[in-house]
């Protein structure tokens, strides 16, 4: 900083001068103002040398100050100034703490080597961060993702028609930047890969023609539309690992296979215990993860087990409990003291050229849960009996499932309307299973730990949660194959950013409450120097500037010290 005096018709007034810049541009700006020649003379009894002496000595004690970051910084407005129409003044900060985990990665030195390998001359690094921040933050199309980028501190450095070339590359490669990404995290967080979790899911597209990887199927959401399925690997702890876009029609259980391949290959793992439940728990996939150092965790249906099978799982006598030798008749327990307990017999059994363990669990709490939920349901069959009009059986859950519907008059023939009646010996049947749940492994580790794996089961059907609902991952509006699996990958590597987010906090806050928190994190930037943030100073907020070091809380952030965040989240 320096001394400047401006002179005018009856004074001579020393202001202190802040520089303020770029790399290639530097302007000034009045930091403070110390007052005019006359009253400074007066006020301190100096002469006008000793007064200038001690304004480059006030000019030094700023500087100081401002470099320590406790500097008093004043801003002065002209009442009759008018903002800018043609620009925003108000700009997104929270995006900072996603690029810090975005380079902690190392997916710009990822995008350094896809730019060197196909010769792109424009920012492919700047594109895909600013598509994976816009997802997270502002999701929605290409075009919307291109807007939005222009709401954050440092502005897109490229052009719309860049960001359709760039998906092109990323779905070529997918498989590397997927493999990359692994191998890159295990060097700053612990990934659990002991456990492994598969599941599938479908999405949408806003079309009636089915073409190329858009094809009709069994869609999860009962929508008439064509879909394309992702089958997601996640980790024990949550992390998202690997993940694969298939046609919409193909059968769900042949996409685990060949992306396992691919882990086993590109991420160099061999031992771990596949988790996944019943319906993609093929007898192929089954003898596939009974080889090697590989086991399997899955669930198993006990109203598809074999007869004598069946009768000892609903035998009520023979029943353990964790710690103790004691067999227990389940049908002669104090529900109010055991509510809680889970209760549990086991069997080898070959089924399909595949030795297996069979563990069947009781609970008192999760039988009390299926009947509440079932009692709702019956409640909606009579109704539906007594309006005569029959719901479509379109879910395994569906109170349909408790309806008969008679075509026929007694004589045998074509009745003119249909008519319903409830199937009480449907709800019977199903109540036998009330409370009871089974699982088949290949391991032989103690019960507790087999059911505590399963349990997690749970956070990555939130996954897929989190892509359709926080980042409105569908419906698709793409048309091109690539572009589709681009669009994936983008949402695949949102969510890892977002769920390292949470593991930073310590996952002490939902999923909506951390996006919602770095996207209310706004700042304005006032005569193009300093930022005052407009944002609520949550606890949320707080923490996550407290994890990553960022001092943002402040009424004013000088812009050295911006700049100063801005180069330590690109490290």
């Amino acid at each position: 900083m320096r001394i400047s005096i401006v002179k005018s018709k009856n004074a001579k007034s020393i202001y202190i001068i802040k520089y303020v810049g770029g790399n290639k541009s530097y302007s000034s700006t009045i930091h403070k103002k110390l007052g005019t020649m006359a009253e400074l003379m007066k006020s301190k009894n100096m002469s006008e040398e000793e007064v200038l002496a001690w304004a480059k000595a006030q000019a030094k004690k700023e500087t100081e100050l401002y470099k320590k970051d406790t500097a008093v910084i004043r801003i002065d407005y002209p009442s009759s100034e008018k903002i800018d129409s043609n620009n925003s003044n108000l700009y997104n900060c929270g995006y900072l703490f996603l690029q810090s985990i975005y380079n902690e990665l190392g997916l710009d030195d990822i995008c350094k080597s896809i730019k060197s390998k196909y010769k792109i001359e424009y920012d492919f690094n700047n594109v895909l961060s600013r598509l994976l921040y816009t997802r997270i933050l502002y999701p929605g199309s290409k075009y919307s993702s291109y807007e939005a980028s222009k709401k954050f501190i440092e502005k897109p450095e490229f052009d719309l028609h860049q960001i359709y070339r760039a998906l092109d590359v990323i779905a070529k490669e997918n498989i590397n930047i997927q493999s990359q990404i692994y191998k890159n995290s295990l060097k700053k967080i612990n990934r659990n890969t002991g456990v492994l979790y598969y599941d599938c899911t479908n999405y949408f597209f806003e079309v009636e023609e089915a073409s190329g990887m858009k094809q009709y199927g069994v869609s999860k959401e009962h929508r008439p539309n064509p879909i394309v399925q992702m089958g997601l690997f996640m980790d024990g702890d949550g992390l998202p690992l690997a993940f694969c876009i298939n046609p919409g029609n193909q059968n769900e259980q042949l996409s685990m296979k060949p992306l396992e391949e691919n882990i086993i290959k590109d991420f160099n793992l061999s031992k771990f215990i596949v988790c996944t439940d019943a319906g993609l728990a093929s007898n192929s996939n089954r003898i596939f993860n009974a080889k090697g150092s590989r086991s399997y965790i899955v669930t198993q249906s006990l109203k598809k087990l074999n007869k004598h099978l069946k009768e000892w799982a609903l035998n009520p006598t023979e029943w353990k409990l964790r710690g103790s030798d004691r067999l227990y008749d389940i049908s002669n327990i104090n529900e109010e003291t055991h509510y809680k307990d889970i209760f549990y017999k086991e069997t080898w059994i070959n089924d399909n050229d595949i030795e297996q363990r069979l563990i069947v669990t009781y609970s008192v709490k999760y039988k009390n849960y299926q009947q509440r939920i079932r009692k709702g349901q019956v409640e909606r069959a009579i109704k539906t009996v007594e309006r005569n009009s029959c719901l479509k059986h379109n879910k395994p859950n569906d109170p349909a499932r408790f309806i008969d519907e008679d075509h026929y008059t007694k004589n045998g023939e074509v009745a003119e309307n249909v008519a319903l009646d409830l199937n009480m010996e449907a709800i019977v049947k199903e109540a036998m299973f009330d409370g009871y749940y089974g699982v088949c492994t290949t391991l032989e580790d103690d019960v507790e730990s087999i059911i505590k794996i399963n349990q997690g089961r749970w956070e990555i059907e939130e996954s897929f949660r989190i892509m359709k609902t926080e980042f409105k991952a569908r419906p698709v509006y793409l048309s091109r194959d690539n572009r589709i699996k681009a669009h994936f990958v983008t949402c695949y590597l949102s969510l890892l950013l977002e769920r390292i987010l949470e593991k930073k906090l310590d996952n002490k806050y939902t999923t909506r409450t951390i996006i919602n928190t770095i996207k209310d994190m706004q700042v304005s930037r006032d005569n193009g120097y300093d930022y005052i943030p407009h944002y609520q100073l949550t606890d949320c907020a707080k923490d996550i500037q407290e994890v990553f070091g960022y001092k943002l809380d402040t009424k004013i952030i000088p812009d050295a010290r911006m700049k100063k965040i801005l180069k330590q989240s690109k490290k």
